[in-house]
C-alpha cells in the first residue's frame, strides 16, 4: 500500500499548506471534517465519469505513541494530603493514547458510509491461563488495560451542499477538540487538557444530524442520546457521562447539539457550538420516589473556538462553559448508589458548573527556507496556556481547590513529511496552595493519513 498525500482534515491541510484559504469547505467522507475543494480529479476515475472502487472506498487513520515523565507523585493521596508528597520522586509512562482506523465508502447517488474504530491505550488484552502452581486451575487475566471503541458508524444522504442527513454513531461537535481531534490538529503531545477533562473527548453518540454549507458558513444540528448523571464526577464533571458499561446506551433522555462555523476571513475559521439535554433518570435503574420524580439534571454547554492558519502561523483557541441543574438531587442520589466494587457509578460529588479556556500558537520556522518548504517539511515552535476547573460547587458546598488548574506548555512539532510528526514539550500545571505543582516532559510520534491501493 502507498501513502498518498491528501488533505484528510483541516489539520492535515493546515500543516501541508499554511496559506491555503478554507473559503469553500466540503465534508470528508470518513472523518466528517471540512476540507478544501480540490482542483484536480482524483486518480482512478474512469473515462466514463463513473467512480471506480478505488475512488469509492477510502481507508486511513491516525495514531500516537508517547513517553512522559511526570515530576510529581502518582499516589492517590496527592490532593488529600499534599504535604506528604511534596518531595516525592516522579514517575514515567509509556502510552499509545489513540490508534484509529477510518473507513469510508461512497455508494453513489448521494449515499455514503463512514466508520472509525479506535484503540485507546493499546486496546485490551485478556487471556485464560492454566496455573500449574495452583493445581492446574484456569484463571482469566487482564494483561493490558485499554479500550476498543466504535467511535463512528453512520450512513449519510446528501441532497445538495446545503442539506445532508447523517444517522448512526456520530461525533458531537461541541468544542474545539471534538471537531479537531487528529494528532496534527493540536500542538501538544496529548489532546488539549481542559476540554478533555470536563466534557467527553472524543464525544460520540448514537443519533441523527443535519448539516450543510452555504458560502462561508457551515452548520450542523444533532439529536443524540443524553448523558448519564450517575457517571458524573468531581475531577471530570460530565466527561464520563457519555459512557455506558452495558451492552447498550440507556436512552430515557434525548439531547440536542449544534455547531456553526464561519470562514469569511482568509485563513480564519470561527466556530460556535452548544449542547442541552437532561441527564437524570438516564440509567438502567431509576429512582421514582416523590423527591426525585421531577428532577431533570439538565446539562447546558456553550463553546467558542477558532483557528487561524496563515503567514506560516497557526493560532488556535477555545472557551467552554457548562452548567448543571438540580445539583443537590444529583449529589444526593449519586452518594446513595450501590457502592460495591463492581458498581460502574462514580460515587463522587459533581459541581454545578465547569469551565475551560485555552490558546496555543506556533510558527513554522522551516517556511523561511525555500528548500525545506519545497520538501513540505514543517518545524513549529509553539506555546500553550490553558485554565480549567472541573468542579465549580453549588452554594453551601465545600470547594475542591485542587480542580482549579492553570497549565503552560511549550515545545516543538517537526513534520519530516506531511503525514508523520514528532512532538516534544515541557508542561507545568499550577495548582492553588497547598497543592504541589505538576511539571512534566513528554515526547511523541504521531501520524494521520489516508491510504490508497
Amino acid at each position: 500500500m502507498k501513502i498518498k498525500n491528501v488533505f484528510a482534515a483541516i489539520g492535515i491541510c493546515a500543516l501541508m499548506s499554511g496559506n491555503q484559504m478554507l473559503a469553500q469547505p466540503e465534508p470528508d467522507a470518513v472523518s466528517g471534517a471540512t476540507l478544501p475543494v480540490q482542483d484536480t480529479l482524483p486518480s482512478g476515475r474512469n473515462l466514463s465519469g463513473k467512480k471506480s472502487f478505488a475512488e469509492r472506498f477510502t481507508i486511513g487513520g491516525y495514531g500516537e505513541a508517547v513517553m512522559t515523565y511526570n515530576m510529581y507523585s502518582d499516589n492517590f493521596g496527592i490532593y488529600s494530603d499534599p504535604d506528604e508528597y511534596r518531595d516525592s520522586k516522579g514517575h514515567g509512562r509509556f502510552d499509545i493514547p489513540h490508534a484509529v482506523i477510518m473507513l469510508g465508502y461512497d455508494f453513489g447517488k448521494g449515499w455514503k458510509l463512514g466508520m472509525e474504530i479506535e484503540f485507546e491505550h493499546g486496546g485490551v488484552e485478556a487471556a485464560v491461563e492454566r496455573e500449574n502452581e495452583e493445581a492446574g486451575e484456569f484463571e482469566k487475566e487482564i494483561e493490558r488495560g485499554g479500550e476498543v471503541a466504535l467511535e463512528q458508524f453512520w450512513i449519510e444522504k446528501s441532497f445538495f451542499p446545503q442539506l445532508n442527513i447523517r444517522a448512526g454513531h456520530i461525533i458531537v461537535p461541541v468544542g474545539l477538540t471534538n471537531t479537531s481531534h487528529l494528532p496534527n490538529q493540536f500542538f501538544t503531545v496529548y489532546r488539549p487538557e481542559g476540554e478533555n477533562t470536563i466534557i467527553p473527548c472524543t464525544w460520540h453518540e448514537t443519533g441523527i444530524s443535519l448539516w450543510g454549507q452555504a458560502g462561508d458558513w457551515r452548520y450542523e444540528a444533532l439529536m443524540v442520546a443524553g448523558l448519564n448523571s450517575t457517571l458524573f464526577s468531581t475531577d471530570g464533571w460530565v466527561h464520563d457521562g457519555s459512557a455506558s458499561p452495558y451492552e447498550f446506551k440507556p436512552g430515557n433522555q434525548i439531547a440536542g447539539a449544534f455547531r456553526i462555523d464561519n470562514y469569511s476571513v482568509k485563513g480564519l475559521r470561527m466556530g460556535l457550538s452548544g449542547y442541552i439535554g437532561n441527564s437524570f433518570h438516564n440509567d438502567i435503574t431509576t429512582n421514582t420516589s416523590e423527591q426525585y420524580r421531577k428532577v431533570k439534571g439538565t446539562v447546558m454547554i456553550g463553546a467558542f473556538d477558532f483557528e487561524y492558519n496563515d503567514h506560516n502561523f497557526i493560532v488556535r483557541g477555545s472557551a467552554d462553559y457548562g452548567y448543571l441543574t438540580d445539583i443537590d438531587y444529583i449529589n444526593r442520589r449519586n452518594s446513595s448508589q450501590n457502592h460495591t466494587t463492581s458498581s460502574p457509578y462514580a460515587h463522587s460529588l459533581v459541581g454545578k458548573a465547569a469551565m475551560a479556556a485555552g490558546v496555543e500558537a506556533g510558527y513554522d520556522f522551516f517556511s523561511l527556507s525555500d528548500k525545506l518548504r519545497e520538501k513540505e517539511q514543517k518545524f513549529y515552535l509553539f506555546g500553550r496556556y490553558e485554565y480549567y476547573d472541573s468542579y465549580i460547587p453549588a452554594e453551601g458546598t465545600t470547594p475542591n481547590d485542587w480542580t482549579n488548574k492553570h497549565r503552560i506548555a511549550f515545545g516543538i512539532n517537526y513534520f519530516p513529511i506531511p503525514e508523520v510528526g514528532i512532538k516534544a514539550e515541557y508542561s507545568h500545571r499550577f495548582l492553588k496552595t497547598p497543592y504541589n505543582p505538576e511539571p512534566s516532559v513528554s515526547v511523541g510520534i504521531v501520524w494521520a493519513a489516508y491510504f490508497n491501493k
